[in-house]
């Protein structure tokens, strides 16, 4: 494997907010509107049961489903297609401030209990399904952020803020 992700960041803090219940595409863009306006994540993704797009099976088959929750969501300024019901929210987070932070905003969006977990959910390093589908040469950011079903170009990665960073 590449050397790139050996030197991944192991200081930071990963999270999971985990809802008693699905949240529709509504409650989980003001919630993910509120969790990008912090700073100090580092990486977000939302994780949960896939809607579906078209019919696969019966009389109905290749046509497009009307699904309440198949709707596109504006997070930072950019429009999300969301391809799952969200279930979960798991992130990556500089430091303990950013977690409190995250905590403070999902008690004041969410109405319903939820689990704030602290643990690893994002891989580190590079899994077979990350050399896989981006190869060696890939984005230290980009690890464990491979849906190992999906194929890229239909369930993109948004990326919310760039680093202006130059050096």
């Amino acid at each position: 494997m590449s050397e790139a992700f050996s030197d991944t960041n192991t200081n930071t803090l990963q999270l999971e907010i985990f809802p008693s219940r699905l949240l529709k595409p509504e409650t989980a863009q003001e919630l993910l509107g509120g969790i990008a306006e912090i700073e100090g994540i580092i990486r977000l993704f939302i994780h949960g049961p896939r809607i579906p797009q078209t019919v696969p099976y019966g009389p109905a088959t290749g046509e497009p489903v009307q699904h309440p929750g198949n709707k596109v969501i504006e997070v930072a300024g950019q429009a999300i297609e969301l391809a799952v019901y969200v279930g979960s929210i798991r992130m990556e987070v500089a430091d303990t401030d950013v977690k409190r932070q995250v905590r403070e905003v999902c008690g004041s969006i969410l109405s319903i209990p939820f689990e704030f977990r602290e643990g690893n959910f994002i891989p580190r390093k590079q899994t077979v399904s990350d050399y896989a589908k981006r190869g060696p040469g890939a984005d230290p950011m980009m690890i464990g952020m491979t849906d190992p079903k999906g194929k890229l170009k239909h369930y993109p990665v948004c990326v919310l803020r760039s680093d202006n960073n130059e050096e």
